[in-house]
């Protein structure tokens, strides 16, 4: 649950940043918010499923470790 953690603190935090660049160059917090997702708009369905997969992967092993690690604690 570590690495989901710290993940998903990394990711906010560059996002975070990301938004608050846009913004300092004048942008308003629309056109920040679509300059930070738009890397994702142009993907194409193939490249989609690939990300959400891998994204599957990561979580249900996540998930997986977590239920192993609370059933050898009891």
């Amino acid at each position: 649950m570590k690495i989901v953690g710290i993940s998903l603190l990394m990711m906010g935090c560059l996002m975070g940043f990301s938004l608050g660049i846009d913004i300092l160059q004048g942008f308003d917090v629309s056109q920040a918010l679509y300059n930070a997702v738009s890397p994702f708009r142009v993907m194409e369905v193939a490249e989609l499923f690939v990300l959400f997969f891998l994204l599957f992967l990561f979580f249900a092993e996540s998930a997986y470790l977590f239920m192993k690690k609370k059933n050898q604690s009891k």
